[in-house]
C-alpha cells in the first residue's frame, strides 16, 4: 500500500493582499509530491483552522507580509489545540524580523519560518524531514 502524501494547507490570513509568493510555494510543494490546498486571500484564523481540519492536513503554512504574524500564529495554534488538532505542524513565511522568528518558535507558535529568498527545495525538504503523513 502506498504511503499517503503529506497534505499542506497554504493560507493568507488577514488583510495582506499579496499572494504571489504563497501561490509559488503551493505550486512548488505540489511539484515536490505533496497535496496542497490554498485558501485564498483574507482568511481569518478561524477559517484557516476550519479548512485545516476539514482537509485533514498535516501542515498549515501561513504566508504573512502584513506584519500581523504575532497575532495570527498564536491564534491559529491556539485554535488548532482547542479543536484537538494540535498535532498539525504550523510553519510560515514572509517578512518576519529575526527577533520575532525566535519568539514564534520559542513559544511553540511556529515550528519553522522561511524568509524571502528561501528556495522551494529547502522548504519542501524541511517538510519532508519533519512531517509525517
Amino acid at each position: 500500500m502506498a504511503a499517503r502524501k503529506i497534505r499542506v494547507l497554504v493560507a493568507k490570513p488577514g488583510l495582506d493582499g499579496h499572494d504571489r509568493g504563497a501561490r509559488v510555494i503551493a505550486r512548488g510543494l505540489r511539484d515536490a509530491g505533496m497535496e496542497v490546498v490554498y485558501t485564498g486571500l483574507h482568511q481569518t484564523a478561524e477559517q484557516v483552522v476550519q479548512a485545516a481540519i476539514q482537509e485533514d492536513v498535516d501542515v498549515v503554512g501561513l504566508s504573512i507580509l502584513s506584519g500581523a504574524h504575532l497575532t495570527f500564529f498564536p491564534r491559529v495554534t491556539e485554535l488548532l489545540r482547542e479543536a484537538g488538532a494540535g498535532d498539525i505542524v504550523v510553519i510560515g513565511g514572509g517578512t518576519i524580523p529575526q527577533a520575532d522568528i525566535r519568539k514564534l518558535k520559542e513559544n511553540g507558535w511556529a515550528r519553522e519560518i522561511f524568509t524571502p529568498g528561501t528556495s522551494l527545495e529547502t522548504i519542501a525538504a524541511w517538510i519532508q524531514a519533519n512531517v509525517k503523513a
